[in-house]
């Protein structure tokens, strides 16, 4: 088995240095980590995590906690956990996704929690390991989450640049924060072009926006276009209009809002706000990380970038 010695040698490094490599990384250069991991990768070596989190008074394990039902379908958590687990890998910490029932079970450093509710609040308050939830909230916890109101400012007025007349809202029938801001985001583009917002709330499931096209495109004029909160709910919208035999995007436009695989499984592919969530769940095990050493400090909150990708469920600006 390869040893410290031996990884230090082939880096042309100090024990020393490999050893700060792998307990304190983020004193060490790029450099240098750069160096010592290709040489622990030559070699096979594998830290003592164990033996690490006993002079460390950790368990060099954080739990990630998904508070809403799951499809099995859905890739949106995969990418998130894929974030998550990646980066804290580089710090030698081990991902555990829990369930409700298994959350107290065993212990950990800290939480990474999402799919928060209203309901959840008075519980997350008493934890007493650090956490950082992905998603907006109102109470001034640490998180993470996309700038949701400037994704659906940029899917209206991708929707108006486009030339259609009647842009509608389709929302996720939840009174949470994440959902407030896209619906705000949608309100505050449509004034401004002194139009009057229309907006539908359902489930976020495709079944429930298909059934209502089915059902009510009589109460849609041609030229109209379908703002909606999510990637599953604009899905739903266009097989709602293939069922009529309507023309996408001539005489409907579609967009959603995820871009994380269900966008390029619609046909026509979804024009759709992306958001890049491996990079927000590496954010989320980095905040965490940072608040475990710094004893729970809070470390305030981080907004990404959402980005508008055009696909064949709108027409191209005129």
């Amino acid at each position: 088995m390869p040893t410290l010695s031996d990884v230090a040698k082939k880096a042309n490094v100090s024990k020393m240095t490999v050893s700060r490599v792998i307990n304190h990384p983020e004193k060490v250069t790029d450099e240098l980590k750069e160096l010592v991991f290709k040489a622990m990768k030559d070699l096979n070596y594998k830290p003592n995590v164990a033996a690490k989190a006993l002079a460390n008074n950790k368990t060099q394990i954080i739990k990630f906690f998904i508070l809403e039902e799951i499809d099995t379908t859905e890739p949106y958590y995969m990418s998130l956990l894929m974030g998550i687990s990646k980066e804290l890998d580089k710090h030698q910490y081990s991902l555990q996704l829990v369930t409700e029932n298994s959350f107290d079970l065993g212990q950990s450093d800290g939480y990474v929690i999402t799919g928060m509710r209203e309901s959840d609040y008075e519980w997350i308050e008493r934890l007493e390991k650090p956490f950082v939830l992905f998603g907006e909230n109102r109470y001034g916890y640490d998180f993470i989450d996309t700038d949701n109101a400037k994704g659906t400012e940029l899917a209206t007025e991708h929707a108006i640049a486009s030339g259609y007349s009647h842009i509608v809202f389709i929302g996720i029938d939840v009174k949470e924060p994440f959902e407030y801001s896209r619906e705000a985001g949608y309100i505050n583009t449509v004034q401004k072009y002194k139009r009057v917002p229309e907006i539908y709330r359902f489930k976020n499931r495709s079944r429930y926006t298909d059934q209502f096209i089915k059902e009510e495109l009589h109460r849609f004029p041609k030229n109209t276009a379908f703002v909606c909160s999510s990637d599953r709910l604009a899905i739903g919208i266009e097989r709602g209009l293939q069922h009529a035999k309507v023309q996408i995007p001539s005489d409907y436009g579609v967009i959603g809002f995820d871009g994380v695989f269900l966008d390029q499984i619609a046909y026509p592919q979804l024009t759709t706000i992306k958001q890049p969530v491996i990079e927000m769940g590496a954010a989320c095990a980095n905040m965490l990380l940072n608040k475990i050493k710094q004893d729970g400090a809070p470390q305030g909150n981080q907004l990404f970038e959402p980005q508008l990708i055009t696909r064949g469920s709108t027409q191209q600006n005129t």
